[in-house]
């Protein structure tokens, strides 16, 4: 089975998180449904990204947290 997921590194993870942009992002999901969160957190632990995904879905419909995360992909490479 070939991985949908071939591009996504830890490392760039970790400082998207890090970054002010991550951090204002996982605190709008924290206020949107912590319990949410939380599911998709260790759905993506457990390395089922793809229920992940579904479980961060409802909550990715907020134009701000969807500004945020344009602007985490903007940095790809930095």
């Amino acid at each position: 089975m070939q991985k949908k997921y071939e591009n996504f590194s830890m490392e760039a993870a970790k400082r998207a998180a890090a970054s002010p942009e991550g951090q204002e992002l996982l605190s709008l999901l924290k206020k949107a449904d912590s319990a949410q969160l939380q599911t998709a957190m260790q759905q993506a632990a457990a390395g089922n990204l793809e229920d992940a995904k579904k479980a961060l879905a409802p909550l990715l419909n907020s134009p701000q947290i969807q500004a945020l995360l344009k602007q985490l992909g903007g940095n790809k490479n930095g």
